[in-house]
């Protein structure tokens, strides 16, 4: 049975973002497909996503992450700033 551990109520929606994963590197694209207070789900095209990064929304807002679980191209990452 599915257990549902997260911690704050999670909302779908598709937003386009980018993920930058260090001071000087380049942003690549992602899409968040569902965010809540404490973090988000992202679908990435490539293959490698660091422990820690920072996430750029569209609006311009950016926020801190660090990886909570990975699979194939999906990943969820938890909000730590």
């Amino acid at each position: 049975m599915f257990v549902n551990r997260r911690k704050t109520e999670r909302r779908s929606c598709r937003r386009i973002a980018k993920i930058q994963s260090g001071a000087g590197s380049l942003p690549r694209d992602c899409t968040i497909t569902d965010i809540s207070s404490g973090g988000v789900k992202v679908v990435a095209e490539y293959l490698e996503i660091p422990p820690q990064f920072t996430i750029i929304f569209s609006t311009g807002d950016s926020r801190q992450c660090r990886l909570a679980w990975r699979i194939g191209c999906e990943f969820g990452a938890e909000f730590v700033d």
